[in-house]
């Protein structure tokens, strides 16, 4: 696993051996950040479920200027840790181990809105509609806000969750990825 572009381009990144996680191939992770950027111009990042912390490493890497990484696996964090290390931009993450809903709610009191999302949680244990919800209603969004969802393919998310619609759906074999924003954004 790799860093693909930006300014940490080809950079070798640590995975956690083993099933705990599910790595994003480089393959889709190109593909989705071919779709969502390919480059950011500033903005905070959150990754909600980072294993690896490879997409939170790799917004930044893209110019995203923040990156918040949250994994409640004690193992998954350090290998987070070793990635931010070995990088050597430690300055543009914040590390939380905490399970989603804990972490979303801590987020509160760090005064930040995330203008791109990362929601890529184990299969089993998706609730990616309800943290889509709390999202909002934590105000954790800037007006522009992309949110990513990584998901089965077999997995069917709703077109509107309040006020986010899902303008994009993405399937790449057994991985289905879904894109929301804001109605009044037109993203396509």
């Amino acid at each position: 696993m790799r860093i693909i572009s930006g300014k940490f381009c080809g950079k070798r990144l640590k995975s956690l051996a083993g099933d705990i996680t599910r790595p994003t191939t480089d393959k889709v992770k190109e593909s989705l950040f071919n779709i969502i950027g390919p480059y950011f111009d500033g903005g905070a990042c959150l990754d909600l479920f980072a294993g690896s912390g490879a997409l939170g490493i790799e917004a930044v890497s893209r110019g995203m200027s923040y990156a918040v990484l949250v994994e409640r696996n004690f193992k998954a964090m350090q290998v987070i840790k070793s990635n931010v290390e070995l990088i050597g931009a430690k300055d543009c993450f914040k590390l939380i181990k905490k399970n989603a809903t804990a972490a979303l709610s801590a987020l509160v009191s760090l005064n930040l809105r995330f203008d791109l999302i990362f929601l890529d949680p184990p299969y089993k244990q998706q609730e990616i509609e309800s943290q889509l919800e709390k999202l909002q209603n934590l105000h954790l969004l800037t007006k522009n806000v992309l949110i990513v969802a990584k998901t089965a393919s077999k997995v069917r998310l709703p077109q509107r969750v309040r006020k986010l619609t899902q303008y994009r759906k993405q399937v790449y074999g057994i991985t289905a990825i879904y894109f929301f924003g804001f109605e009044e954004i037109n993203n396509e």
